[in-house]
């Protein structure tokens, strides 16, 4: 695969995603290697000076106040990555684990970090021959940079710690020599740059934003065939409605919704007649919470880019040569945009489920069998497949609570107020799986309750939709083993299957 070529500071989401859809190597553009050699060359003059700076001649965090010589720079350097490999917990799944190296590059290649080449160089290298450091989940607080995390993939380039190649499980050194690659000796600074930053957090947070995203536009498509499920109405969708408040996400919504079911026989067939004056709100207000959600998605992605582009590291190499000690480690708006996906996540589901609720309870469902069985009483039908939406949209909502408001001292209280960005972005892996079995379920039901307004038919672009969930699953007749349907369904929707199936313009994430 050729690789992705990357300019630093103007790297966008798209890109972004492509590499960790495709889990594509990445490389810097050339431009951003004069800058990279400029910042090497002052961190080399200050490594040989007499003047202590931070991280080049010093020691670390409560350390900082104790000068290194010159001759012990690389020991230095290696300590660093040897002592702060202390993560625990299952490893990074791959795809975060390769995006995380990308930005590292991508923060590297701001030219303030102080590196040379040839770190850059080696990053891209493993990239490319698929060497993908083993890094433990749990350990970093997200301020001082993910530092455990980060010094879990450092290892691996100067040899130690391990890597996956080949879908087996080697020691760094090894891993390398397999590529035809050589462990680096670390020059000043630069195990410093290397585990300084916030990219373990933001890679993390980065895949949540794409994973929800995914299935924010699923929960249009399903909520729609919800709609017609239960024949409810189409006014709340109208265009001034939501026009007159001014939300883009509502609006997107609201517009997406028509667009799905305009043409059904189901809609018209009630449009006239029909006793009742208003629905629920999980069906009345869907654009004003799945709107709002996509509007929080796409508040937190502003942020995610920027710090995908940023440098992050300390000190920093300033434009003028300075070597100046900062902040930028800090994980504060990876944490809040963290908080903000999750919330939208909850929430996303939290109506999706009532949803479910809503078609499988005959008294609200508009002649719609008990539990969308055509033998309600000998068969259960949904009746548990909703119990177990109602599960995970709780399981959601504890999860969606904020990480970032939580801090506590560490390093002997020199780095005394803390992000948990951490886990704040590693728990929307969860998050969104849990979100996908909501939805997946609802569009089990929501096809179930279509299919029983026969011979009446809901839109085309819904009828797509419900041939792509049909070809996996079947209708539920007589009561059967439901969880592989299920596992199938949430697949579907972590694929993007239904909405791709309606050749209907979603709204995008970006602009």
């Amino acid at each position: 695969m050729s690789p992705e070529i990357l300019i630093p500071g103007h790297v966008t989401l798209a890109q972004l995603e492509r590499i960790w859809r495709l889990q594509l190597p990445a490389r810097l553009d050339d431009s951003a290697r004069p800058a990279i050699e400029r910042a090497a060359s002052h961190i080399a003059v200050a490594a040989n000076g007499g003047t202590a700076v931070y991280g080049v001649n010093t020691g670390f965090g409560k350390l900082a106040n104790m000068k290194i010589a010159t001759e012990d720079t690389a020991q230095l350097q290696k300590n660093l990555i040897l002592s702060h490999s202390c993560g625990v917990g299952d490893p990074m799944p791959r795809d975060v684990a390769r995006l995380m190296m990308v930005l590292k590059l991508l923060s590297l290649g701001r030219g303030a970090s102080g590196v040379r080449l040839e770190i850059v160089d080696l990053i891209e290298a493993m990239l490319a021959q698929d060497v993908t450091p083993v890094i433990p989940e749990q350990g970093s607080v997200g301020a001082s940079g993910d530092l455990a995390p980060l010094a879990h993939m450092t290892a691996v380039m100067i040899g130690h710690g391990e890597a996956i190649v080949d879908r087996q499980v080697r020691s760094g050194a090894e891993a390398l020599a397999l590529k035809g690659l050589s462990p680096i000796t670390l020059g000043a600074k630069e195990g410093l740059a290397l585990i300084n930053g916030t990219q373990f957090s933001t890679a993390y947070a980065l895949a949540g934003l794409f994973q929800g995203w995914q299935a924010a536009r699923e929960a249009l498509v399903i909520s729609a065939l919800s709609t017609d499920a239960i024949m409810g109405s189409t006014a709340p969708l109208e265009p001034e409605i939501h026009a007159l408040r001014g939300h883009p996400g509502q609006i997107d919504a609201a517009a997406a919704m028509r667009a799905l079911l305009l043409g059904s026989e189901i809609r018209e067939s009630h449009r006239d007649g029909d006793a009742r004056v208003q629905d629920p709100y999980c069906i009345r207000c869907q654009p004003q919470v799945t709107g709002a959600a996509m509007d929080v998605l796409r508040m937190a992605a502003r942020t995610l880019e920027v710090e995908a582009n940023a440098a992050t590291d300390n000190p920093l190499v300033l434009s003028d040569g300075q070597i100046v000690s900062g902040g930028n480690f800090h994980a504060e708006p990876v944490g809040f945009a963290a908080d903000m996906i999750a919330m939208a996540l909850a929430e996303i589901g939290a109506i999706a489920q009532r949803r479910v609720a809503l078609m499988v309870d005959p008294t609200l469902s508009f002649d719609l069998p008990a539990f969308l069985t055509p033998k309600p009483g000998l068969n259960s039908g949904f009746m548990i497949a909703e119990v177990t939406t109602a599960a995970l949209m709780s399981e959601n909502k504890h999860l969606a609570h904020p990480t970032v408001i939580d801090s506590t001292p560490t390093s002997a209280n020199q780095e005394d107020h803390v992000s948990m960005a951490a886990h704040g972005a590693r728990r929307l892996r969860q998050m969104v799986k849990n979100l996908n079995v909501i939805l997946g379920v609802e569009a089990m039901c929501a096809t179930q309750g279509v299919e029983f307004r026969a011979p009446l038919k809901t839109s085309v672009p819904l009828q797509a939709a419900i041939c792509a969930l049909r070809a996996h699953i079947h209708a539920l007749e007589d009561d059967r083993y439901l969880a592989p349907d299920i596992a199938r369904a949430a697949a579907l929707v972590a694929e993007g299957t239904l909405s791709n199936a309606t050749g209907t313009h979603l709204p995008s994430l970006t602009p």
